[in-house]
């Protein structure tokens, strides 16, 4: 079931949520750039390529995307297995989680102790995330439907609050849930009225507890439409709300006013804005300038 108005009244005058993972208010304050680590096909995905791109080739280029990112101004990163396309559906194998692993600690040296690292198992292992950002001490992860079900390549797939919750909880994780609403690369499951963008976020809060935000557009790199920033914001005020997919010099400044309080960002930082290219560090500079001229 939807949130309902009466749950959505109850708590909209509640204050911030706790920190989580050590992202506190100082951390949201700077309207954080999260840039992106896309790690190449990982071994045994459709795509690896053991000969012409090895798994020691694979975590050298992430590191040196990490260190690019930080060096012009990412305030975070998150570390996903992109190239791993097609993807499993809500369980990956035990080799993509040691492979990921042995990754996010790449990227985390590569970065420094201080810089907060975030996890991304797709297409919608939130317990595999959680794992590995618990043993490799990274701080958040992502998780893509969080609540509701959605149809996608992977065929439907329903949400992961409940598992992701108590596994968190079982394992003692400080690690902060930063939930997708109407994610891309699918289409939510339930008749708009019953299922609206406010009532999943809703539920996605209130419900599932999650402790971030993600509007998206349809697909990578696709932008994201300020009036859902604006409609989100406004159904969820507690939580910080992160773009996901589209944020670019030429819009950053529309959707933070919006009311996005950060971006995830992937595309438009690498070279030619191709997402299979390096990070281009001058790309990372000028839209951090731009948002630290919107804050």
């Amino acid at each position: 079931m939807p949130a309902t108005s009466d749950t959505a009244s109850a708590e909209d005058d509640k204050p911030l949520r706790r920190a989580i993972g050590g992202l506190d208010a100082i951390f949201w304050s700077k309207k954080p750039l999260i840039g992106m680590v896309h790690l190449g096909a990982l071994p045994g995905s459709a795509r690896y390529d053991a000969e012409n791109m090895p798994l020691l080739d694979i975590m050298e280029r992430a590191k040196a995307d990490a260190r690019a990112l930080v060096g012009a101004g990412a305030d975070a990163l998150i570390v996903e297995n992109f190239f791993d396309a097609p993807f499993a559906k809500s369980s990956v194998p035990p080799h993509t989680i040691a492979a990921m692993t042995r990754a996010v600690m790449a990227v985390r040296t590569a970065a420094g102790e201080e810089v907060p690292i975030g996890v991304n198992v797709l297409r919608n292992d939130a317990r595999a995330a959680i794992a590995i950002a618990q043993v490799t001490g990274a701080r958040f992860v992502r998780i893509n439907v969080y609540v509701g079900a959605a149809v996608t390549d992977q065929g439907i797939i329903e949400g992961a609050a409940r598992e992701a919750v108590l596994y968190r909880r079982e394992l003692g994780a400080d690690v902060a849930i930063f939930a997708d609403v109407f994610v891309k690369h699918g289409t939510q499951l339930g008749d708009s009225e019953g299922f609206s963008l406010e009532a999943a976020a809703k539920d996605a809060v209130y419900r599932g507890l999650a402790d971030a935000i993600i509007v998206t557009g349809t697909a990578t790199g696709a932008e994201t439409d300020p009036d859902m920033v604006a409609r989100v914001s406004r159904a969820v005020p507690q939580v910080p709300l992160l773009i996901g997919s589209g944020f670019r010099d030429e819009n950053a400044a529309a959707l933070l006013e919006a009311g996005a309080n950060g971006a995830i960002v992937g595309t438009s930082l690498k070279q030619g804005r191709d997402h299979a290219a390096p990070v281009e560090a001058a790309r990372v500079r000028s839209l951090r300038d731009v948002m630290e001229r919107g804050i």
